[in-house]
């Protein structure tokens, strides 16, 4: 299952550069491709919000 941003995002940016993969696009509230997330964690990691979870 693929990690996904809550509406707690601030759009700071932290976690795009955490990602190996890219699948963080910018927004409002960031957006994460599911299909491209590897579920490392590496963006729940450092987001300050923890606006980021594995999905359900």
């Amino acid at each position: 299952m693929a990690y996904v941003i809550s509406e707690d995002c601030i759009a700071c940016g932290t976690c795009i550069d955490e990602c190996p993969v890219e699948a963080i696009s910018e927004g409002d509230i960031y957006k994460i491709d599911a299909d491209a997330c590897t579920e490392c964690g590496s963006c729940a990691a450092v987001c300050p919000q923890e606006a980021i979870h594995l999905g359900e």
